[in-house]
């Protein structure tokens, strides 16, 4: 596993897929912090925390994992990945681990660096910060989020296989579908995978209501992460099993 893992990490690193994903994260973390600590009024504790829950890191590995993942078939490396690695499901396992570390990696980078600037700004216009504990707190919620999805969207490429499509439904479900669902039918909705789920973790709303009651408590918006996980692990590997490579 160990073998697979360092290759799976190589094989990320080495793409300028990701090198352009972790560029957008960044910038468009940067950009949101940087206008709203500079146009922002009325701060408050809650405020600060807020805004440096502003980590996109999730959203764009969640779509490096489906890319990645999918991207084998699209790319017909999937024959040459399965030779080296018979094991189909040690293989699946270490796509998963090694893009839910990448996740977790990159959320850190973009978390540090927009906590740093949207601090500076705050300062300069006079505003205290978040203390410490809350820092803390917002930093180990961010990179949970992005470890996640970053394993979820490698169950979502291993199972829809065509890679437009399962971006598009990736995009579609997270922006259109599940506000929705959760603005329908809240008891419902709550539980989407890619943005009320994770919303629930960060303990904050996507709809920037300061309070909402309808989002799963944090612990249980974890398990429901590793349900979904599990689901699409489990679905993935039965048809990577089962289905002929091309």
């Amino acid at each position: 596993m160990s073998s697979l893992l360092r290759a799976e990490m190589l094989k990320l690193r080495t793409t300028r897929t990701f090198a352009a994903l972790v560029g957008a994260a960044l910038a468009l973390s940067l950009l949101v912090v940087v206008l709203t600590a500079i146009l922002g009024n009325d701060w408050s504790e809650q405020n600060t925390r807020n805004l440096f829950a502003a980590d996109f890191t999730g959203l764009f590995i969640l779509l490096l994992g489906v890319m990645g993942m999918a991207g084998e078939w699209r790319h017909r490396t999937i024959t040459g990945t399965i030779l080296a690695a018979p094991d189909r499901l040690r293989l699946l396992s270490a796509k998963t681990l090694s893009y839910a570390a990448a996740g977790a990696l990159l959320s850190l980078i973009v978390t540090v660096i927009i906590m740093i600037v949207g601090t500076i700004i705050l300062a300069v216009r006079g505003i205290d910060g978040a203390p410490l504990s809350d820092l803390v707190d917002v930093l180990w919620r961010n990179l949970l989020v992005a470890a996640l999805l970053g394993a979820l969207g490698v169950g979502i490429g291993a199972l829809v296989r065509n890679q437009v499509v399962a971006i598009i439904a990736v995009l579609v479900l997270g922006f259109v579908l599940e506000p929705a669902l959760y603005g329908l039918a809240p008891d419902v909705g709550r539980y989407g995978p890619t943005t009320i789920v994770p919303s629930g973790i960060v303990d904050i709303s996507p709809f920037g209501e300061s309070d909402d009651d309808d989002l799963l408590a944090p612990g249980t918006a974890v398990l429901v992460m590793f349900g979904w996980i599990a689901l699409f692990f489990a679905a993935a590997g039965a048809r990577l099993r089962s289905r002929d490579l091309v």
